[in-house]
């Protein structure tokens, strides 16, 4: 295997934040976990007693649904920690479900799952102000995905003309080769967002 570098165009974090929006959305929807930043905010927003860090996850027209469920919430807490517990989950639900909808992505319940590594990544990149992690890690990944797809087409091209079988190895890995790269390719053109499965 080729251990050439491969240097990106400036287009790198394009098709990066690209490629995270082509994943269905059950593998990389980090806003519907129990870990997640929407259910950070609502936690922040039941410490202060506040709802307005949680508003920013919704739309304008949704803003009243969301201040009407956290204060049915927030009235609810004081009853116990199995009340707290029932009114926390609840509004974390409700904040969850009204942002994926304004995401226009499907809800599927609130998940008690780690957030993906690599998204785990962009949010550390926020918070320290580097996106040098993330970059090195999908400039990485898309080069092996690319060079691999590339080596097998190369070498499955040579024996083509050989035998029906043969040719027919390659079409499937000339297939595999170009549709990455065209998906790669699509990905640095499009814009993000939430997209169904």
């Amino acid at each position: 295997m080729s251990t050439y570098p491969l240097v990106l165009p400036a287009g790198l974090l394009g098709l990066v934040l690209g490629l995270l929006f082509l994943v269905p959305v059950a593998a990389f929807g980090h806003c519907d976990t129990m870990n997640g930043p929407v259910v950070a905010d609502a936690r922040k927003a039941f410490a202060a007693n506040d709802v307005t860090p949680t508003l920013k996850w919704v739309k304008p027209e949704s803003e009243a649904e969301i201040r009407g469920a956290f204060k049915q919430a927030a009235s609810v807490r004081s009853k116990g920690d199995d009340a707290r517990n029932l009114a926390e989950r609840y509004f974390f639900e409700t904040l969850v479900r009204v942002h994926r909808a304004g995401e226009g992505a499907p809800y599927t319940g609130l998940k008690d799952e780690p957030v993906e590594p690599i998204i785990a990544k962009t949010d550390a990149a926020l918070a320290t102000g580097s996106v040098d992690d993330v970059v090195n890690l999908l400039q990485d990944a898309v080069a092996e995905g690319v060079r691999h797809r590339f080596e097998r087409a190369l070498a499955s091209s040579k024996t083509r003309d050989a035998n029906v079988d043969d040719g027919r190895e390659y079409v499937e890995a000339y297939v595999d080769f170009t549709h990455y790269v065209e998906g790669l390719h699509a990905a640095i053109e499009s814009s993000g967002g939430h997209h169904e499965e």
